[in-house]
């Protein structure tokens, strides 16, 4: 009976790979058929119905499998998700690690019982019998089974530790998961996505370096495209690849790109991988070629970019979601360049070189890149405020004028704040009486999020009733007029919400580390010409925060005069960018 199951639940594993619940749905069925009280017959009922979105059909069938068998790894993978659509974040991360746990443990047995049946063969010089070959098939299912549940926990669990702040354990989840398919594309992206999240805690530069280098060995059956044009009297045609040319964060620093570039030299066709709302459209209105490629195989998009004849290929995507590397592996352009929406290397031989400037990469410091480095002088980048949503208002005032008390404040991504950095930060608070620290992101739009931060700040003896979480709201702007001083991450750092705090007349203070990504908001800092807010170590940026939030003369002036000093510094000086960003092309072009 059992092997008739196994052979059921084969193709219900495939299925769930491919997307077609339905299909499960079918399969569970057949297996009750042959044994109603079978627990995997339940647990792939329980899984289809998760897929299919009803909930409570998949917890009544998951506890129904796990009723007839307690640690079956599907009833509780299918628990744990039902977890996640529930925003149950404890559960979800206590339940996944559980399932990881015992399926790592009985691959590891499964694995050791096949390896000590083909030693016996080795030794006793004996043929191998039907009832041996059945064993090993036998053993074979389980371990194909056994993986893929492990392939899933690990891949769900890594959603909700990079919700709940812990990007190196979610990093190290993708890591494990990439290894456990045979989808050489889904493995790729695994692998992408585990080198973005380790960009979010300090590695070492070499670590960093020999990581990212090893995403290659996924492409190494690609064959590199053909470039034979000639370039002689005629414009440089530059492409810029992105899936974010909507309302992300990427989208602010685009248009320098499209709007002020010289029509006379340059030609610019926009190859946009992603989807499309009114962002989109207001970008697809400036005077540039426009290719809408979502959903279309890289290889395919590679061939279309090639056959357009594009000599300069901006990727602005690096290893960020739903990356564009893959196209690039190809070598649709003669010249590749990555910059502007990653902040780090990104391994990929085929990417010839990273736009970044002197503030990010001295050329005296040394790097973990592989690729050759642009700098753009003063900034790598160049913020164009309203473009992505309205700007509000300016505050009249700073808040410390009417609350009599300095506020601190974060806005950015959790998974930014380190325990380094929230120790620093519980030293401002000390340091600064009666101060107030307000945190707003994604994770503290849930009751169970904000009660994780809570419990995290009270093990590092923060003073609670001075720090106030907020949820993520669409207002994020206006509430940085609630805001005196902000308070950068680091060793990942802000971009746009650096830039969006400058720009609604808060300070930011930000730390210069030692990596490109480290030092990314000083760069944007000394492209505002605000050097003054760019702290050179640890102490030093408690100290300059302290000193701020003492100078309250100063936080006024600030509060009232950084928009008008932002719109006329280097970081909003589009037409001096993309000048400074065109003799980089032209010299690439040469080369």
């Amino acid at each position: 009976m059992e092997d008739k199951i196994l052979d059921w639940v084969l193709p219900a594993e495939k299925f769930s790979q491919d997307g077609e619940p339905q299909s499960m749905h079918a399969v569970a069925s057949e297996i009750l058929q042959l044994d109603k009280n079978s627990a995997e017959g339940l647990a792939i009922m329980a899984e289809a119905s998760l897929y299919l979105g009803d909930l409570q059909a998949a917890e009544t069938f998951a506890q129904k499998a796990l009723a007839v068998e307690p640690n079956n790894l599907r009833g509780r993978l299918v628990t744990g998700g039902v977890a996640i659509k529930n925003f149950a974040l404890k559960a979800q991360l206590e339940i996944l690690s559980g399932v990881i746990a015992d399926a790592q443990k009985e691959l590891k047995n499964l694995r050791a019982t096949l390896q000590e049946h083909n030693h016996k063969f080795a030794f006793n010089r004996r043929k191998r019998t039907s009832t041996d070959e059945d064993f090993e098939k036998l053993i074979g299912k389980k371990i194909f089974i056994t993986r893929s549940l492990l392939f899933k926990a690990l891949t769900w669990l890594s959603n909700g530790l990079y919700l709940t702040g812990e990007p190196a354990r979610a990093a190290q989840s993708l890591f494990e998961a990439s290894a456990l398919t045979d989808n050489n594309d889904l493995a790729a992206e695994l692998y992408s996505k585990h080198l973005f999240l380790r960009n979010y805690r300090d590695t070492s530069q070499a670590q960093s370096k020999e990581l990212a280098q090893k995403y290659n060995a996924f492409f190494a059956n690609v064959a590199p495209l053909m470039h034979n044009r000639n370039r002689a009297d005629k414009k440089i045609h530059v492409g810029y690849i992105s899936p974010d040319f909507r309302e992300h964060a990427v989208a602010n620093f685009i248009p320098p790109l499209l709007q002020d570039y010289d029509t006379e030299n340059f030609s610019v066709t926009c190859y946009s991988t992603g989807r499309k709302d009114l962002v989109t459209a207001k970008l697809k209105s400036f005077n540039v070629g426009w290719r809408d490629l979502i959903g279309k195989p890289p290889a395919l998009i590679a061939n279309i970019i090639a056959d357009d004849d594009v000599d300069i290929l901006v990727d602005l995507s690096g290893h960020s979601q739903d990356s564009c590397l893959p196209v690039l592996a190809y070598k649709p352009a003669p010249v590749q360049i990555c910059g502007i929406g990653y902040t780090a290397t990104t391994g990929l031989a085929a990417v010839d070189y990273f736009l970044s400037d002197k503030i990010c990469s001295p050329e005296n410091l040394p790097t973990n890149f592989t690729e050759k480095i642009l700098r753009v002088d003063p900034c790598n980048l160049c913020y164009a405020p309203g473009f992505v949503k309205d700007m509000p208002a300016l505050e009249s005032s700073a808040p410390v004028l009417k609350n009599n008390f300095v506020t601190f404040g974060s806005f950015n991504n959790f998974a930014k704040i380190s325990d380094e950095l929230l120790y620093l930060w519980r030293a401002i608070l000390e340091r600064v009486p009666d101060s107030r620290l307000i945190l707003k992101n994604k994770i503290c739009s849930l009751d169970e999020g904000r009660e994780l931060v809570r419990e995290k700040l009270s093990k590092m003896s923060f003073p609670l009733n001075r720090v106030e979480l907020r949820p993520y709201s669409p207002d994020y702007l206006e509430q940085y007029r609630e805001v005196d001083i902000a308070l950068d991450t680091f060793p990942y750092t802000g971009g746009t919400t650096t830039c969006e705090a400058l720009y609604m007349g808060v300070p930011v203070v930000t730390l210069r580390g030692k990596t490109h990504g480290s030092r990314f908001g000083a760069s944007i800092l000394n492209a505002a010409d605000l050097p003054e807010l760019i702290a050179q170590n640890s102490m030093d940026y408690v100290n300059k925060a302290i000193q701020l939030a003492r100078r309250t003369e100063l936080l006024a002036a600030y509060h009232v005069g950084l928009r008008e000093h932002v719109k006329n510094s280097a970081l909003m000086n589009s037409a001096k960018y993309i000048r400074e960003l065109e003799k980089i092309y032209r010299e690439v072009v040469r080369l």
